[in-house]
């Protein structure tokens, strides 16, 4: 049957990248003496000398397998060197590789798209490269042409017995009357050598590489000459390539998918594909699934190099295998808190360093049933928005995990209630954060409000100290107006406050809980961090107020936020002698700072009863509109809600008076 010839895709230079067992690479790197010698990484546990995670090529030669543990690796191999993983809560710390993988990304980068696949993986758009050195310096006209090019393995190239393997390759690259797209190839095969070299000279790590005409096919051929080499797949070559791979080779068709190619059509390699017509396989296996059979058994993929430096994703996982499995709700919230606390790190670091937040968690878990028939039923997954902070993220992880506990134990199975022994054993956790997504430009702008010009607690406008808190506008959490657990509880019944949290990334493991008052009605220069309760004398008179509270005695000694810092920057306009009569009988007169016992509290306690009290505002043409206008739709419905003004309060004021206003007139309400 004759081979379809691709129609989009045969006129790009695309290259997979592959570091040679990367994680033995970077312990040697750190350990210099262990080059040369049989070497593996090994996971942080010790059962059985740990399982490999990766084995060096001297320690291959000696059969060394990437799926013996430790003790058997030994065996085979008694000089192996055998180095563990680094640990951080009770699990393996894979950061030293992700740094040492975003070394090499780097310089791969300067080259063209890049997309980032795993720690050790990259994929490249050289099409742009190879045009402009087709343009400006085609390979028939270079004299001298680099040793590491000349060590290249070009798929189907003719060779005439005897003939030298450097010279065969080199009259290949230099052809007058290649067509374009072996020439395009030609030119990738020169850029990736040199990308080779500069990453071993700039890192010390060898890497090899594929180059074809689409990422499948690159990707095919990376892996086929190691370690430290390059692979050519030319579209006259594809044939060749996929005629013998055996389908659970192929991308993709590693599971149930390939299983089912091999048990219901009797297919063995991805050449045994070309038998069946689209039609065919798309009867078989739907219309997408059918097209795409056929097409990558022609070597024909569309997708693109994505252009991706960071992760989608990021996780946080450990699995129990046999006896160590979790039988327990105590140990799997043990250890889902450790899971969280490593994902919340990564995700602070993200934000700091890259920009980016996430908005949806997922927590994922392999389970089984002790004494039940049904235990080949699937653990279900479970997702809801993420909160950012170290306590927001344990909290709703373990909520999904009992969640979907109770969703595979089926309403008569045992219910999950405190440490009772269960019929369900965990063999896996992971936790993970996606829909990560660069914060909106012009953010900024409103972000800068919230950042600490200096490491100073300073007073906020309620008069309590407080450390400054970076603000991200998390939808998720931002625009939600829901009760915490541990609010309501150090709340009284009578009062009914709204919570709003901002997240703390500089302290991601505390909460930072606003609480708002519905009768709001102006904002006082001195306000006590705590005001929902008056003093004696004012136990007669009604006010009116903004309230805060505390969650728990650590908040009490850090102080809280406040929404006010928002408009701090701004150059307050002292209230007029008229307005500060007016104001003075609706705002509390005396109200009083409550802290802690403590002797600091007690110093600032009493600072702030020696402040005067003061009304702040601003007046109307000093708002900037297009601050609010440049944040996300949700951001700005979250602001006004908040902000939006008392109309008892506004009642008795005339519109464009000239009056300095309460804060919450510089935004329009909220039209619902």
């Amino acid at each position: 049957m004759p081979v379809a010839r691709p129609e989009t895709s045969d006129a790009r230079v695309i290259a997979h990248v592959d570091m040679d067992c990367f994680y033995v690479q970077v312990e040697q790197r750190k350990q210099p003496e262990l080059r040369g010698l049989p070497t593996a990484v090994v996971q942080y546990n010790e059962w059985q000398g740990g399982g490999l995670i990766a084995v060096s090529y001297e320690a291959r030669k000696c059969g060394v397998k990437r799926s013996m543990r430790g003790d058997e690796a030994k065996t085979a191999c008694p000089q192996i060197q055998l180095v563990q993983v680094p640990v951080a809560r009770g699990k393996a710390d894979l950061n030293l590789y992700r740094s040492a993988g975003s070394e090499v990304v780097s310089i791969l980068a300067k080259s063209g798209k890049c997309e980032r696949a795993s720690i050790d993986e990259v994929y490249l758009d050289l099409t742009d490269a190879a045009e402009s050195m087709l343009a400006d310096a085609p390979p028939e006209s270079l004299e001298l042409i680099d040793e590491e090019v000349l060590k290249s393995h070009i798929l189907g190239m003719s060779r005439e017995d005897g003939d030298d393997f450097k010279e065969s390759v080199r009259d290949w690259i230099c052809r007058k009357d290649a067509d374009r797209r072996d020439k395009l190839l030609s030119c990738g095969i020169i850029i990736v050598a040199e990308l080779r070299k500069q990453v071993l000279k700039e890192t010390e790590f060898t890497c090899s590489a594929g180059i074809a005409h689409n990422k499948m096919l690159a990707k095919l051929a990376s892996g086929m000459n190691k370690p430290a080499q390059q692979t050519v797949v030319p579209y006259s070559a594809v044939q060749e390539l996929l005629s013998s791979l055996p389908i659970k080779k192929m991308k993709q068709l590693g599971g149930k998918l390939g299983t089912s190619l091999q048990t219901d059509l009797g297919i063995e390699t991805v050449g045994d594909l070309l038998q069946f017509s689209e039609t065919k396989l798309q009867e078989h296996y739907g219309v997408n699934t059918g097209t795409w059979l056929w097409n990558i058994a022609r070597g024909i993929s569309g997708e693109e190099v994505q252009g991706r430096l960071l992760p989608k994703s990021h996780g946080s996982g450990k699995t129990f295998p046999g006896p160590r499995a979790l039988k327990l709700l105590s140990t799997v919230q043990h250890w889902l808190n450790q899971l969280s606390e490593e994902l919340s790190e990564r995700l602070s670091s993200d934000l700091e360093q890259n920009k980016r937040i996430a908005s949806t968690l997922t927590l994922h878990a392999s389970a089984f049933k002790s004494r039940d028939s049904d235990s080949h039923k699937k653990f279900p997954s479970k997702s809801c928005p993420l909160r950012y902070g170290v306590t927001k993220i344990q909290e709703d992880a373990f909520n999904l995990f009992q969640a979907a506990l109770r969703e595979y134990m089926g309403p008569f199975g045992s219910k999950p209630q405190g440490n009772k022994q269960e019929t369900w054993r965990i063999t896996g956790l992971s936790v993970s954060a996606s829909k990560i997504v660069d914060i909106p430009s012009g953010t900024s702008s409103i972000m800068r409000y919230f950042q600490s010009e200096s490491t100073v607690p300073s007073r906020s406008a309620y008069g309590c100290v407080q450390d400054h808190v970076a603000m991200t506008p998390s939808a998720s959490e931002g625009c939600s107006e829901q009760i915490s657990t541990e609010t309501q509880a150090a709340m009284p019944e009578e009062d009914t406050d709204v919570t709003y949290t901002l997240p703390n990334f500089e302290n991601p493991d505390k909460d930072n809980d606003l609480v708002f008052g519905k009768d709001v009605v102006s904002c006082q220069s001195n306000e006590a961090t705590d005001v929902s309760t008056q003093s004696e004398s004012n136990k007669g008179t009604q006010t009116k107020r903004i309230g805060r509270k505390m969650n728990n005695s650590k908040e009490k000694n850090r102080g809280m936020p406040s929404i006010v810092d928002i408009f701090k920057n701004y150059n307050a306009t002292p209230p007029s002698k008229q307005e500060t009569q007016e104001d003075s009988t609706v705002s509390s007169t005396s109200k009083k700072a409550k802290f802690s016992s403590s002797s600091h509290n007690s110093q600032v306690n009493q600072e702030v009863e020696e402040r005067t009290e003061t009304d702040w505002g601003y007046k109307t043409d000093e708002i900037d509109q297009s601050v609010f206008d440049e944040l996300p739709v949700e951001i700005q419905r979250e602001l006004r809600s908040f902000l939006r003004p008392n109309k008892q309060f506004n009642a008795g004021k005339s519109k464009g008076d000239g009056s300095t206003s309460s804060i919450a007139h510089y935004f329009p309400p909220l039209n619902r």
